[in-house]
């Protein structure tokens, strides 16, 4: 049988892929603790959502950030042995994602309060989480600098999930009664 717990973390540390240990509340562990937690959100905004193409999309954005965390979890050793990072063209598909979305939903007239729909409401939680995350990335940046590209993902990320929640609001009315 398998076991998925190892005793190693009992006493607050844990080990970063490359093998050496931090602590457990470092920031970096913070960090790609965060990412955990924005690939869970995702995967219920795709179970909220309807739409096929914003199912896809958030797929790829999943498995991408499993990319992210796996960086940010390794330490220099770990680093050198990682087969894929994330790339411009990465960050090229994110920056079509919100073009190809704020397109179809015009221009931003007023300031979105999050609730229209349940898939919508539940990208704009994703949204902050991936905020949140740029902020702590900003600071872990401070310490030991990152890539720009990881940066710079994050940062488009969160824009994305914006344009996708408003996407998934469907057309833009004026309903008094909302």
């Amino acid at each position: 049988m398998y076991r998925i717990y190892t005793r190693t973390g009992d006493k607050g540390t844990t080990a970063l892929f490359g093998g050496s240990r931090i602590d457990k509340d470092d920031i970096r562990v913070e960090a790609y603790g965060s990412i955990d937690t924005l690939i869970s959100l995702l995967g219920v905004c795709r179970a909220a959502s309807e739409k096929p193409t914003i199912c896809r999309t958030l797929l790829r954005i999943q498995e991408e950030l499993f990319v992210v965390g796996a960086e940010l979890a390794s330490d220099e050793r770990g680093a050198a042995r990682l087969s894929r990072l994330i790339a411009a063209e990465d960050i090229a598909r994110l920056e079509q994602e919100i073009d190809h979305h704020m397109a179809a939903t015009g221009p931003l007239k007023a300031f979105v309060i999050p609730g229209k729909t349940l898939a919508s409401a539940q990208l704009h939680v994703a949204r902050t989480q991936a905020r949140q995350i740029e902020r702590t990335l900003v600071a872990m940046d401070r310490r030991s600098p990152l890539r720009e590209a990881l940066k710079s993902y994050m940062n488009r990320l969160s824009d994305a999930l914006f344009a996708m929640a408003r996407f998934e609001e469907g057309p833009l009315t004026l309903d008094a009664d909302v």
